[in-house]
């Protein structure tokens, strides 16, 4: 006869069924327990809860955690969200900072200019710098001042420091400078304290030679290059640069204007020159007046020659030349 085996099934149900109404019980009688209201019964929950409570922190502990790492997630999503307004904050300051720094250059400028002592008789425009010709050929900037603000051919241009073109063509509302630098420009300068006159002529970079100098011996490097005022152009005494010597052992000048960072210009209204009418005073001087003298001369020059009866003059004078050498025979 086959012997029957007992299914897990029997064991586990009883046991279930046990257990269960053992928690019931247990409930039950702390249900109990807490309703009675008894010193002695507090004090048995008193000393109950001691026993118990402090023993349940690694129950409680999966719970801790779980809250914790809510908190942190929570932390961390404020903190990102205060890193990203203070990039964007940084980001603005960084706009505000690099406009703080292109006013304080621009401020610095116009100080310069401020700070430049000139004629007292020369008036001047303060113009901005809009564009250049960006030309290795030609080299000019364009100012937005023009013949609405007065300006002139010919006037003299400065930046803080030192002389920087002329004006060479003027607009309605815009003005071109011709740069020192520019091969086809010629100034007439003094070299100081020597007082040699010379020629400063472009050549298209920072340091124009100097050429026609009346005793290059008496030049040294660092002498003071001022416009001579020569040719009534360029009024006299602006400053131009330093002497130097380059390579080759020819005289170079460093300009004090700064050419890398032209922005502000100072268009100098020069001395109005007397216009010249008659063409022919630049080759000799005008003739004097006439008075009595000279016109009583002048009209004795031009007077046609008197009559005698056997001629003129000069028939006259041989003639009688003639009757005395036939009264000599």
């Amino acid at each position: 006869m086959a012997r029957t085996r007992t299914a897990p099934e029997e064991f586990s149900r009883p046991l279930r069924r046990l257990l269960v109404g053992i928690a019931v019980l247990l409930l039950l009688g702390l249900f109990l327990l807490w309703r009675i209201d008894s010193p002695r019964v507090e004090r048995f929950r008193a000393a109950l809860v001691d026993a118990v409570v402090p023993n349940l922190d690694w129950a409680m502990r999966p719970v801790t955690l779980v809250v914790g790492m809510i908190d942190d997630c929570q932390s961390y999503t404020r903190i990102y969200e205060q890193n990203q307004e203070l990039k964007r904050e940084l980001q603005q300051m960084k706009a505000w900072k690099e406009a703080a720094l292109q006013l304080e250059q621009k401020n610095a400028r116009l100080l310069d200019l401020n700070n430049v002592r000139l004629d007292p008789k020369l008036t001047h425009v303060t113009g901005v710098v809009m564009a250049d010709s960006g030309s290795p050929f030609r080299q000019s900037v364009l100012l937005n001042v023009g013949a609405r603000d007065g300006i002139r051919d010919g006037w003299a241009t400065m930046d803080g420091i030192g002389l920087v073109g002329r004006i060479a063509g003027v607009g309605e509302r815009t003005s071109r400078v011709i740069l020192v630098t520019d091969s086809n420009s010629r100034i007439p300068v003094t070299i100081q304290p020597s007082g040699q006159r010379a020629i400063l002529s472009g050549d298209n970079s920072l340091a124009p030679p100097l050429e026609f100098v009346e005793d290059t011996d008496a030049v040294r490097p660092g002498d003071r290059v001022i416009t001579s005022g020569d040719g009534g152009v360029f009024p006299a005494g602006l400053l131009v640069g330093q002497v130097v010597l380059d390579a080759d052992k020819r005289l170079r000048v460093i300009l004090a204007a700064d050419y890398q960072r032209l922005e502000f210009l100072r268009v100098l209204r020069s001395h109005e020159l007397e216009p010249i009418t008659d063409p022919g005073e630049l080759l000799a001087p005008p003739l004097p007046k006439p008075d009595g003298s000279s016109a009583t001369a002048e009209a004795e020059a031009g007077a046609p020659p008197v009559q005698a009866e056997g001629g003129d003059v000069e028939a006259a004078g041989s003639g009688a030349q003639e009757g005395a050498g036939v009264g000599d025979e």
